[in-house]
């Protein structure tokens, strides 16, 4: 079933990118549908999260999106060339968002192929946020989606790891951030292939 809107106002980001781990994550695009699991996530906790966009109450045209009510697509540009796909979390005017890094391919994995030129089997294929993004078909257009329509979606399928089976480490590529830079804030499922970074802790 669809995570219901009420899911993603939760304030707690830590908690989220967490929990999103084993949610599977739908796209539907001109009647072709593609899913993954989810099996790695970024948190990041607003205006006070110097990595954030947001950080600073920072509102510009392209951050405006990140101050909605949680439950819908953040996508932006990232060196021009990669889309990246984030969940925007909590309520209204706090802007909490949470980046997904990587998906297991599920569903449609021959759709991905085309997309990624690149067999499904191969991590390559949707490791990294900009890749999770492609794979899934994910580009601009679907900045602001509502995450409970029929274009994109998160799927609670029952899938779970244990605290145990999940790795919790620094994020990747926000130096800029300074001390925060070293916050434990990326999630990821221990062992899984499609991660995008060496499975270290």
């Amino acid at each position: 079933m669809k995570l219901p809107p009420a899911y993603y106002q939760n304030q707690d980001a830590v908690f989220l990118a967490q929990d999103l781990l084993g949610k599977v994550l739908y796209t539907q695009i001109e009647g072709e549908i593609t899913a993954g699991i989810i099996v790695e996530t970024e948190a990041y906790f607003g205006v006070k999260d110097k990595a954030s966009h947001a950080y600073g109450g920072r509102r510009t045209n392209r951050t405006e999106i990140m101050y909605s009510a949680g439950g819908i697509a953040y996508v932006y540009l990232c060196y021009g060339m990669h889309n990246l796909f984030n969940v925007v979390s909590s309520v209204k005017d706090d802007p909490h968002a949470i980046l997904i890094r990587a998906i297991e391919p599920l569903i449609g994995r021959e759709i991905m192929e085309e997309r990624r030129k690149m067999p499904y089997t191969k991590s390559a294929i949707s490791s990294g946020p900009g890749s999770a993004a492609k794979a899934l078909g994910i580009d601009k257009s679907f900045n602001a989606k509502d995450l409970n329509g029929t274009e994109i979606w998160i799927e609670d399928q029952s899938i779970a790891y244990t605290q145990d089976e999940i790795s919790v480490v620094p994020r990747v590529g926000v130096a800029y951030a300074q001390e925060h830079a070293l916050l434990p804030l990326r999630f990821f499922v221990k062992g899984n292939k499609y991660v995008s970074k060496p499975n270290k802790v």
